[in-house]
């Protein structure tokens, strides 16, 4: 855990995620976009569950959904199911090395992306089998990265 939260650090990586979400992207390569929202979502809640928690990302959710046009409340209900599973076992997860930790964000990352899915195949959506998925994968791959740039960043600048 982070003993001081670099705010500055904070809002630029949750701005820069939100565009990352909406941003233009490669349409052979659009299902492997990572989920940048719920990477952010799982970094500032493992790292900071005093500041950040369900509530923040309910309402980062909610503003996801308005960005990209879909249902009102299908990320904001994923988003706030990941404050809570991270929540949940942030304590254990800050023991994990890296490829555990991974892991984590894969399962974690998995589930939003099934229950988007699930919500958005109920108000009619085509099935597109298991590709939803990727975002999760790659983010599970990018997950060190982003961890070690924004752990970098907050002792620098917090």
């Amino acid at each position: 855990m982070l003993s001081v939260i670099s705010y500055p650090v904070f809002g630029f990586s949750i701005i820069l995620s939100l565009v990352l979400s909406v941003s233009l992207f490669p349409v052979d390569y659009f299902e492997l976009r990572p989920e940048w929202l719920g990477l952010m979502v799982f970094y500032w809640t493992f790292r900071a569950p005093a500041q950040f928690g369900i509530l923040m990302a309910w309402c980062l959710g909610l503003l996801l959904d308005v960005l990209e046009a879909t249902p009102l409340g299908v990320n904001a209900l994923a988003m706030g199911l990941i404050a809570f599973l991270v929540l949940t076992v942030h304590q254990r997860l800050r023991m994990f090395p890296m490829p555990q930790q991974c892991l984590m964000v894969f399962l974690l990352l998995g589930i939003n992306q099934m229950l988007v899915q699930f919500i958005k195949q109920t108000l009619g959506a085509d099935n597109t089998g298991f590709e939803y998925l990727w975002p999760a994968l790659t983010g599970a791959l990018v997950w060190p990265v982003l961890c070690v740039v924004l752990d970098n960043l907050n002792r620098k600048l917090g």
